[in-house]
């Protein structure tokens, strides 16, 4: 019986969290507060016009992706140094 103490505190916290998930499951009662004047001014909010709404969006300028991820080329520096050294081809990737 000793061995199935471990269990107690995941049981507790099993039981605690099923009480809580009725709690929070619970029917919610019609709130007073809702009136109709709080019920017109967010129908005149939602309305109204939004301020940024007659100013142009800049345009983005962007790039056309391709998929690929192209390196910088460094063959400059590095093909004469190859040359140098006799190997004359340039190294490619994949």
């Amino acid at each position: 019986m000793d061995i199935l103490l471990w269990l107690a505190p995941t049981a507790a916290v099993a039981v605690v969290m099923m009480v809580w998930a009725s709690w929070a499951g619970r029917p919610r009662r019609e709130q007073a507060e809702r009136s109709d004047e709080a019920h017109e001014r967010f129908a005149a909010a939602i309305t109204r016009k939004h301020p940024g709404a007659s100013r142009p969006r800049p345009m983005v300028a962007r790039d056309r992706s391709t998929g690929i991820a192209i390196r910088p080329s460094r063959s400059g520096r590095l093909a004469a140094g190859r040359s140098e050294q006799g190997q004359g081809h340039t190294r490619r990737s994949a």
